[in-house]
This record gives C-alpha cells, sequence and structure tokens, in this order.
C-alpha cells in the first residue's frame, strides 16, 4: 500500500511538472504567437486530445448539461488569458503562486474553523511579500491578471464538479475546451497572424496542449485512483514551487530569496488548507 501511494504521488508531480513544463514552452512561444495565440492553439490541440482520449456524447443531453459545459468553456478561455497575459509580466513561479489564492480560496471556502484563517493570513503574507518586494519582476499588473487567473480556477472548480456529476471523465471537459477554443479564435488568429503558418511554432504548440491539458489529466486521474482526495490536494500543493523551478531550468528565471519564501508560504497554506478539507479538485489546466 506504501508503495501504491509513494507511486501516486510520483504521478501528482509529473502531472505539475508537465503543465508547469507546458506553461514554460507557451512562454517562449509568445514573441511569436502573442499569448492570444498560445492559448487559442494550446485550447484547440487540448481539446482535440482530449476529445480522442474521452469521446464525448453529446446528443440527447439536457440543456442543463449543455449549459455547464458552455458555462465551463467561458470560464476556461478566461482563465486561460488572463493567466497567459501574466505571464508576459511575471516570471512563471511568481504568476503561479498568486493564481494558486483560487484554489486556496475554494479550500477554505465556507470552513468555520479558526485555522484556515492562519492559511488565509500566509497565503496573504506570501503575495504581500511578492508585490511590494519582487522588483522589476513583478510588475503590478501582471500581479492583477494571475489573480483574475485565480478567480477563475475557483470557478473552474466548482463548475468541475458539476460538469463531473454530469459527464463520465473528459467527456465535459473536452467540449468545453473545444468551445473555448472557438472562442479564443477570432483573438488568436489576429495575434498569431502569419505565425499560424509556421510548422515549427504550431508543433510547439501541439506540445503545449498536451503537455499542459491530455497528459496531466490522464496522470492525475490515475493518482486520485490511488490516493484519498486530500493527500492528492496536499501534494497539488507543491505546484507554485515546481513552477518557479520551471521557470528557472526552462526560461532562466532568476527568483529573490524574498520571492521563494513568498511561494513558501502560499505552498504551506495551500497544503495546510487541503490537509483536513479538500474540496473535489479536477485535473489542473
Amino acid at each position: 500500500m506504501t508503495e501504491r501511494r509513494a507511486s501516486a504521488v510520483g504521478l501528482v508531480l509529473a502531472a505539475a511538472c508537465s503543465v508547469q513544463g507546458g506553461a514554460a514552452v507557451a512562454k517562449s512561444l509568445f514573441p511569436q504567437l502573442g499569448a492570444p495565440g498560445v492559448v487559442f492553439l494550446r485550447l484547440l490541440f487540448g481539446s482535440a486530445a482530449l476529445w480522442a482520449i474521452a469521446r464525448p456524447q453529446l446528443r440527447g443531453r439536457s440543456r442543463r448539461d449543455l449549459r455547464l459545459v458552455a458555462a465551463l468553456g467561458v470560464v476556461l478561455v478566461s482563465m486561460n488569458l488572463s493567466f497567459y497575459e501574466s505571464l508576459q509580466r511575471l516570471p512563471l513561479g511568481i504568476a503561479v503562486t498568486v493564481e494558486f489564492l483560487g484554489p486556496l480560496a475554494v479550500a477554505v471556502l465556507g470552513s468555520r474553523r479558526a485555522v484556515d484563517l492562519v492559511w488565509v493570513a500566509l497565503a496573504a503574507a506570501g503575495v504581500a511579500l511578492l508585490a511590494n518586494g519582487g522588483g522589476s519582476a513583478a510588475h503590478p499588473l501582471g500581479i492583477v491578471l494571475a489573480a483574475v487567473a485565480g478567480f477563475f480556477w475557483a470557478c473552474y472548480i466548482l463548475l468541475s464538479v458539476h460538469v463531473g456529476r454530469a459527464f463520465p471523465g473528459a467527456s465535459g471537459l473536452a467540449p468545453a475546451m473545444a468551445l473555448g477554443a472557438v472562442l479564443a479564435a477570432p483573438w488568436g488568429i489576429v495575434s498569431a497572424g502569419h505565425h499560424l503558418r509556421d510548422p515549427q511554432l504550431v508543433g510547439a504548440a501541439v506540445g503545449v496542449g498536451l503537455l499542459s491539458s491530455a497528459l496531466p489529466w490522464s496522470l492525475e486521474l490515475e493518482a486520485l485512483r490511488r490516493l484519498p482526495s486530500h493527500v492528492f490536494s496536499v501534494v497539488l500543493s507543491l505546484e507554485p514551487a515546481v513552477a518557479a523551478l520551471a521557470g528557472f531550468v526552462f526560461l532562466h528565471e532568476h527568483l529573490r530569496v524574498r520571492a521563494w519564501f513568498a511561494i513558501a508560504l502560499v505552498v504551506l497554506a495551500s497544503a495546510g488548507a487541503a490537509r483536513r478539507r479538500a474540496p473535489e479538485l479536477p485535473p489542473d489546466l
């Protein structure tokens, strides 16, 4: 049982590395494709991969089910656009740390435990350190956009619970991502322009879609079969630190000691909030 749990923890960490590696590749494409162009291609290829895996059937679905999918699609494109726009202004580790306030808010939402106020205070202190001590790396608009992305991530989590009850597996997520790609298409096509004809750039965008969507979804789904949800959530709380490491390794983003301390505070707050009161977290997108 210990080996099974250890392997599941490895799967969650591998999923986090996949997501943040995908974000690092996405950021490297911004100079050519722009953030909207990368969002469009990520959602397009990510939805295609998930559609092939899940093979969703929308025919015969109730209006309520279809409205849930439509709402999830709007939230997905809003979350991705605001997050990628924040990445243009912030190091990857800082952007993900601020965005992680969304899942943290869901974890403590409605809680009556006094200890949860401690986690909120720790997270607030971490973000305050990033905002006031990040120097030129912590662009104020980038912080705001990352917080907006966190808000939409919280909406995504809450909506995904209902979509997951109505649709098995990723059969609700795949059409939601496809709708998100359609909504992002006008802005994304204008942003990417003639670079959409570059097979190398488009191939890299395919990799972003797979690394950020299909692969981590598959890994996390397998991990959830082996781990209690609260343990899964605690391990997932390491994602801001994984993002900072990915930014350092792939993008050569060097953070101050103060920024690393701030990230540690948010990780600790997220892990503490998730330890005893874990929400039904869907795969990270």
